[in-house]
């Protein structure tokens, strides 16, 4: 079963709260999914440091549920 948007932007405002959070259907059909987060927890980290973090997020789902995933992180200048 896939996951909703709604879903994968609940899982990401747990996980960085106080974050700017959007998550956007790519294709429309409910399988590729884009996010823009914008949090504090990625202050000194390089992006590959950020994506992990994201994808430790999503705990587990990305490769299953959720099929892809493309990622915009940064951290408040």
């Amino acid at each position: 079963m896939a996951m909703v948007g709604s879903e994968i932007e609940r899982l990401l405002k747990q996980a960085f709260p106080g974050a700017q959070v959007i998550v956007v259907d790519l294709a429309g059909d409910g399988d590729h999914f884009g996010a823009r987060i914008m949090s504090e927890a990625f202050k000194g980290k390089s992006r590959i440091q950020q994506h992990k973090m994201v994808y430790e997020a999503l705990q587990g789902q990305m490769g299953g549920a959720l099929h892809a995933l493309a990622l915009e992180t940064s951290a408040p200048k």
